[in-house]
């Protein structure tokens, strides 16, 4: 049987679009001869559709798609994925769902089991989990269909009380197919092969695992779909951040006429260091997760043009960087906005970065702004010393030209902070935290570092002098980032303990962390929600993101 993989970059609630394109692949399937196709999850709604599921309209929309794609099945089985309505007044209203079409009809409907409700997602707020297990017969064999999480629930702690295929398996199935929307993180993609491979060696069949691709908001999939043999050897892996169909030709014995790749093994330990200043292989899979979602974000957002605010630091040369490759050059302005503050680098730094990259730019002075403001509130501030509010005033004055630009000329701002900052509250609400996208919000400071080493891979794009001087916000007299922080080079793994491995500050005190400094670290981190809850989308990359991944109570009082 020759199958079908369409790996696709869906658009949430554009059904006209994405129906066209799914339409589009079947007609690419059946060309080349195939006999089914598989699709990822939700793809007629896009992943993940969140309240919209709540909108009768919505679901009607969906199942609307659904009839407008059955006419084009006439010869070809299509496996796709969108929700279906519960018919039992028990339970949720409705169920995540496969749908199996076949000549013109829906012939079976498979519902997903394991419902996630962790990190980013939140599937049992909508969706009723599957209670009942049945293959589809087609062609003489018995397909298992199952849909993203349920073959992640192995191991000896499952968190999930039914395992799909612990249910179908005694029902003789020849295949296992999952329809996912797995999103891209840095240790996810080694991840999904060795679940992929758990489930070939437990059940001794064959997978082929079709994932989602492209960004929505906040959230990039990176593709990567999965064909291995039931000896676990991986036939054929889709690019990764690129739409594609492939072909696989599964034979009447059970294999595949393709060649294998490889063995299906780990990235070295070193690979897959998120905090390595030098570049990795995991630091490639960062600038394209981010790229791909600053396209995407503009492209599905109806969006062209982009502004930031260059300073000649490191964080504004990689995040312009990153926005004129995924954009276009003539599609990013960078604005430079010195003050009396500003070193004698910084303005010559910015500038060699946009001639480098030809991106346009502009010089405004926020000085006589700063001074006007100074001017209008030295009656209220009398005699006090001057500290964080004129510290403060300075990255609003900049702030507030940037969105003035960006209002008159139509640009949306991009947002440059770092992990390392909005987890410590080392930025000003409305100043520095302004714009519509963060950017670089989920890579720590030594994370940019190695993205500037990376983009400086072929030839010079950020100016070495930018890499290589020490980062300070440049506010106040001689300011560096280390009068604030510690050294990135202990600040960024103690956030990292805490942020993504969730440790206590006595298990990261006994990796060899100062008590006091730890303590210290932990509660900026605690203290400054109340900052990051009113911070744009930021453009997810680690397991634990701020945003919709990470949910913090703003008064909580637990270390802080």
């Amino acid at each position: 049987m020759k199958i079908a993989i369409a790996q696709q970059n869906y658009h949430i609630g554009h059904f006209d679009g994405n129906t066209i394109k799914i339409i589009d692949a079947i007609a690419t399937a059946k060309k080349a001869g195939a006999e089914l196709v598989l699709f990822s999850e939700l793809a007629v709604c896009g992943y993940p559709p969140r309240d919209f599921l709540e909108f009768d309209d919505f679901i009607d929309q969906c199942l609307h798609a659904l009839d407008r794609i059955k006419p084009h099945t006439n010869g070809i089985g299509v496996l796709i994925g969108a929700p279906e309505r519960n018919p039992s007044p028990k339970g949720k209203r409705l169920f995540n769902a496969a749908y199996f079409l076949h000549d013109g009809e829906i012939r079976a409907v498979v519902q997903k089991t394991c419902l996630p409700t962790y990190d980013i997602f939140d599937e049992y707020r909508y969706f009723e989990p599957a209670n009942n297990w049945q293959l589809i017969d087609f062609k003489g064999k018995k397909l298992a269909v199952t849909i993203c999480e349920d073959i992640w629930n192995l191991g000896d702690n499952p968190l999930y009380t039914h395992c799909p295929m612990d249910q179908l398996i005694g029902q003789r199935p020849d295949i296992i197919l999952n329809l996912s929307a797995s999103p891209f993180d840095y240790t996810h993609v080694e991840d999904r092969k060795a679940i992929v491979k758990q489930n070939v060696l437990r059940y001794g069949i064959p997978l082929i695992y079709c994932n989602a691709v492209g960004s929505q908001t906040e959230i990039v999939f990176d593709g990567g779909s999965l064909v291995m043999d039931k000896d676990a050897n991986l036939i054929t892996q889709l690019p990764l951040f690129e739409e594609s169909v492939q072909f696989v030709n599964w034979q009447e014995d059970g294999s595949f006429a393709e060649p294998v790749l490889q063995q299906v093994g780990q990235l070295p330990d070193a690979e897959l260091d998120p905090l390595r200043l030098e570049p990795t292989l995991c630091t490639a899979a960062i600038k394209e997760a981010i790229i791909t979602g600053i396209r995407d974000y503009f492209s599905k957002m109806g969006f062209q043009k982009a502004i930031l605010g260059s300073s000649g630091g490191i964080d504004s040369a990689v995040t312009l960087a990153l926005a004129v490759e995924a954009l276009g050059k003539e599609n990013v302005k960078a604005i430079l906005l010195p003050s009396v503050y500003s070193s004698d680098h910084s303005v010559p730094d910015a500038e060699q970065l946009s001639k480098g990259l030809g991106n346009p730019y502009e010089i405004i002075s926020i000085q006589p702004v700063f001074e006007s403001l100074l001017a209008v509130l030295k009656k209220s501030f009398g005699d006090l010393p001057a500290g964080l509010a004129e510290e403060n005033l300075q990255s609003r004055t900049r702030g507030n030209i940037l969105m003035g630009l960006a209002n008159k000329f139509g640009y949306i701002l991009l947002n440059t902070s770092n992990k390392s900052e909005l987890a410590t509250g080392y930025g000003t609400l409305y100043g520095d935290m302004a714009g519509g996208l963060g950017v670089l919000g989920d890579c720590y400071k030594l994370q940019v570092y190695a993205l500037a080493r990376y983009l400086n891979r072929q030839q010079e794009m950020i100016p070495e002098n930018i890499i290589n001087k020490p980062p300070s916000a440049e506010l106040r007299p001689g300011q560096l980032d280390a009068d604030s922080l510690p050294p990135y080079e202990v600040l960024d793994p103690i956030l990292y303990q805490y942020i993504e491995k969730r440790k206590s500050p006595a298990q990261i005190k006994q990796l060899g962390y100062e008590s006091e400094l730890v303590d210290r670290v932990l509660s900026m981190v605690n203290k400054n929600e109340y900052k990051r809850q009113q911070f744009c989308p930021i453009i997810r990359i680690s397991p634990k993101a701020f945003g919709v991944g990470r949910r913090m109570p703003i008064v909580g009082k637990y270390l802080s």
